[in-house]
C-alpha cells in the first residue's frame, strides 16, 4: 500500500508526495507538526498540513533570504530572525565571520525541539554561541526595540493564524524602528501565481513600500512552494539591492552555496511582467 502526503495549493490544485513513513506527529499550543520521510524530498516537515521545508530544497530558501542582503550591506554584525526555529537561516548567517549576534525569535518551542531531533544537521546552528533563542511573539519582541539590528529576516510561515501579527502595518513599522539607520529587512513574500495568494502578496508589498524608502521584490524557484515559485521582499533604509550590490567583495568571502550566486542575485530582481504589474499597482 502506498502512502501519500497531499497539500492543497488551491481548491483545484494540490501537491502530493509519496512518503516512506511518518516520523512524528504532534499538536503544539499553536499548530499541528508532522515530519515525514520521502523518496523524492527526503525528510520534510509540515505545519497544519503545509510543507515548511524539505531536506531536498531548504537550501534555496535559506540562501536567498541570507546572502542577498549580506551581499549588499557592508557591515552586518547584529541580526534578528523572526521565526527560524529550524536553524536554517542562522546556519547560513554563521558562515560570516563579521556577525557578532543572532537573535532567533520563535513562538513554538515544540517546533524547535522537533527540528533538533529530526533535522540536526540544520538545527545545530541554534547551539552556536552567537545565537540566542527567544521564545516569544515576534511583534511583541520587537516593540520598544530602537536601532539595534543591521539586518532583520522575517522567516515566519504565513500571514494567517498565530503569525498573522507579523504581516501587519505595525510589524513593518516596528521592524523599521528596530533597525539601525542603514538597516535592511528581508521577508518571505509568498507566491503570486494563484489568485487566492495574490491578495497577500499585494498587501505585504503595499505595507513595506509605505514603511521603507527602498522596497524591492526578488524571486526564487522552490519545488515544494505553491506553483514552485516564491517571492521575497527587500526593504531598506539606505541600501539598494542592485545599486549597492558588491559582488566582488562577496565572492572574495568564499561563502559556500548551492543556489545563490552573484549572477543569480542580479537576475532574481528581474521579475515577470505580471508580477511587476501587481507590485506597481500597489505602489500607486
Amino acid at each position: 500500500m502506498e502512502f501519500w502526503f497531499s497539500e492543497l495549493h488551491t481548491g483545484n490544485v494540490k501537491l502530493s508526495v509519496r512518503i516512506e513513513k511518518q516520523l512524528f506527529s504532534g499538536e503544539s499550543e499553536y499548530q499541528r507538526i508532522d515530519v515525514f520521510d520521502s523518496e523524492e524530498f527526503g525528510k520534510f516537515i509540515s505545519l497544519d498540513g503545509e510543507i515548511v521545508f524539505s531536506e531536498k530544497d531548504e537550501f534555496i530558501y535559506d540562501e536567498m533570504v541570507t546572502h542577498v542582503p549580506m551581499a549588499v550591506h557592508p557591515h552586518v554584525k547584529n541580526v534578528l530572525i523572526i521565526g527560524g526555529g529550524d536553524g536554517g537561516v542562522a546556519k547560513e548567517l554563521l558562515q560570516y565571520k563579521s556577525i557578532e549576534s543572532i537573535d532567533v525569535v520563535e513562538t513554538d518551542r515544540m517546533f524547535v525541539d522537533v527540528c533538533r531531533e529530526y533535522f540536526p544537521e540544520v538545527a545545530c546552528a541554534l547551539d552556536d554561541e552567537r545565537v540566542k533563542i527567544h521564545y516569544d511573539d515576534g511583534l511583541r519582541f520587537l516593540r520598544n526595540k530602537k536601532g539595534i539590528y543591521d539586518l532583520i529576516i522575517n522567516d515566519s510561515t504565513d500571514p494567517f493564524g498565530h503569525t498573522e501579527g507579523l504581516f501587519t502595518k505595525e510589524f513593518y513599522g516596528s521592524c523599521y524602528n528596530a533597525l539601525k539607520d542603514d538597516g535592511i529587512m528581508v521577508y518571505q513574500h509568498g507566491s503570486p501565481f494563484y489568485d487566492e495568494d495574490e491578495a497577500a502578496c499585494r498587501s505585504m508589498h503595499r505595507k513595506a513600500f509605505r514603511s521603507f524608502p527602498i522596497s524591492r521584490v526578488y524571486q526564487a524557484h522552490i519545488p515544494t512552494c505553491p506553483s514552485g515559485y516564491w517571492l521575497f521582499g527587500f526593504a531598506s533604509k539606505k541600501y539598494h539591492p542592485i545599486k549597492d550590490f558588491k559582488p566582488k567583495e562577496w565572492n572574495g568571502l568564499k561563502i559556500e552555496t548551492w543556489y545563490y550566486t552573484t549572477h543569480l542575485h542580479m537576475g532574481a530582481f528581474m521579475l515577470p511582467k505580471y508580477v511587476e504589474d501587481l507590485l506597481e499597482e500597489e505602489e500607486q
